[in-house]
């Protein structure tokens, strides 16, 4: 699993709009400057967002971005899966893999199919609402490493 700029950018955006869950839309500028993101870049994540059912926009004087479901709804998995694929560390764990003649008999592939499982069971079981309580229990400002 590598995580690219924009599911990085992806995932401080879903954060930002938890923490501000229940209030009003949050412009694309506001969500730009708070995560540090260029907002072009921003305009195109947030059109895969809503595509993905993460994200609303509202239109008008008042609109903005919001989330669609509440943040105990979305996991930081089904985030990463939707912007930048599987999880899987390598190729071959896929089922349709055709790339190798010794998948079967591969002494790696049990090792990976345990990174890979234990990975899934980590980012599925993390909401953004429990990144969000921890993130208050730091007291601290939006800021995330990748």
């Amino acid at each position: 699993m590598r995580i690219t700029y924009k599911g990085d950018y992806a995932l401080k955006t879903i954060l930002d709009l938890s923490t501000h869950y229940g209030d009003a839309p949050i412009t694309i500028h506001e969500l730009a400057a708070r995560a540090d993101i260029p907002t072009k870049f921003l305009e195109q994540i947030l059109l895969d967002l809503k595509r993905g059912g993460f994200v609303e926009s509202r239109r008008g004087k008042i609109g903005g971005y919001l989330l669609a479901r509440p943040p105990k709804e979305i996991t930081l998995g089904e985030v990463i899966r939707f912007i930048d694929g599987p999880v899987e560390p390598i190729n071959c764990l896929d089922k349709h893999y055709k790339g190798c003649k010794e998948v079967t008999r591969c002494v790696f592939r049990d090792i990976w199919q345990k990174v890979e499982k234990e990975t899934a069971n980590i980012i599925d079981s993390i909401t953004f609402d429990d990144l969000v309580k921890k993130n208050k229990k730091f007291g601290s400002s939006l800021v995330y490493q990748i």
